[in-house]
C-alpha cells in the first residue's frame, strides 16, 4: 500500500520582488498590495490623501510578516513622482513591479463636462500612469520588470455620461499596447486589467451597491455576482509573476463574464 502524500509547502510567487502600487490606500489598490505581500513581495503603498488608509494597509501587511511602506504622492505631479521613486529606492533598493491603479472617475452629461473635470481625469488616469512608468524604468534592473495598468471595461464598453472617464481608460489600454512593442528586447512586460463593476468604497459611496442597477447587472452576469477587490488582485499577482512570463500587451477582462456576452 502506498500512503497518500500531502504537499504542505507554499512557493511565494513574488519572493524577493519589490512592487509599487499607486492609489493603494483602499479598494482594488489595497487588495493588490496585500496580495503581493502575501506572495513575498516588498510593497510600496502609494496614496494621494488618505494616510490613515495607507497606514492600515501597511499595518495589515506587516502584521502578517510582510514588508511595506507608505509613500504620499500625487501621480500627476512630476515632483511627487520623483519623490515616490526615490523613497522606493531608498527603502528597497530597486523595483520589479509597477501597478498603475491610481485613478478617478466622474460620470456627468456631456453638457456638464468642464475643462477642469476633463483635465483632472486625464491628468491622473493617463498622465499619472505615464509618469509612473517613466519612473519605474529608472529603477528596473537588468532582469526587466512588469507593469500592470488597472484599466476598466468602460474603456471598450462605455456607459452613458461616462465619455471622459471611458476615454481615459481607452487611452490607457492604447498605452499598454504601444509600450509592449516599444519595450521589445528589454524584458519589460506591460498588461492591462479591465475590471467590471467591483464593490469598493467608491461604488458603495456612489450608491451603486445595493441598488436596482446592481441587481440588474448581477442578474445578467454569467458568474452571478458583483466583483470583489480580491478578484482583481489575484489576476494582478499572476501578471506580475513568472507564470505570465510570455504575456505582454494584453487587455485582460475580469468582469464575471458580462462583457464577454
Amino acid at each position: 500500500m502506498y500512503s497518500k502524500l500531502k504537499w504542505n509547502y507554499k512557493v511565494d510567487k513574488l519572493a524577493n520582488k519589490v512592487a509599487l502600487v499607486t492609489g493603494a490606500s483602499k479598494g482594488i489598490g489595497a487588495a493588490i498590495a496585500k496580495q503581493f505581500a502575501a506572495e513575498g513581495a516588498k510593497v510600496v503603498v502609494n496614496y494621494a490623501s488618505s494616510k490613515e488608509g495607507a497606514d492600515r494597509v501597511v499595518q495589515a501587511i506587516t502584521e502578517n510578516g510582510g514588508r511595506a511602506i507608505s509613500v504620499k504622492g500625487d501621480v500627476s505631479n512630476p515632483e511627487d513622482i520623483v519623490r515616490i521613486f526615490e523613497e522606493t529606492k531608498n527603502a528597497f533598493g530597486g523595483l520589479d513591479i509597477l501597478v498603475n491603479n491610481a485613478g478617478i472617475y466622474q460620470y456627468e452629461p456631456i453638457e456638464q463636462v468642464s475643462a477642469e473635470t476633463f483635465h483632472e481625469q486625464f491628468n491622473i488616469n493617463v498622465l499619472g500612469s505615464i509618469l509612473a512608468i517613466q519612473g519605474s524604468l529608472k529603477l528596473f534592473g537588468e532582469a526587466g520588470g512588469s507593469i500592470i495598468n488597472i484599466s476598466s471595461e468602460a474603456g471598450k464598453t462605455p456607459l452613458p455620461t461616462g465619455s471622459v472617464y471611458s476615454a481615459t481608460k481607452a487611452a490607457l489600454d492604447a498605452i499598454t499596447i504601444s509600450l509592449s512593442k516599444e519595450f521589445s528586447g528589454k524584458n519589460i512586460r506591460i498588461n492591462s486589467i479591465l475590471p467590471g463593476v467591483v464593490e469598493t468604497e467608491g461604488s458603495r459611496s456612489a450608491g451603486f451597491i445595493g441598488s436596482e442597477a446592481e441587481r440588474k447587472l448581477v442578474a445578467s452576469t454569467p458568474l452571478g455576482r458583483t466583483g470583489q477587490p480580491d478578484d482583481i488582485a489575484k489576476v494582478a499577482v499572476f501578471l506580475a509573476s513568472e507564470d505570465a512570463a510570455w504575456i505582454t500587451g494584453e487587455k485582460i477582462s475580469v468582469s464575471g463574464g458580462i462583457y464577454g456576452l
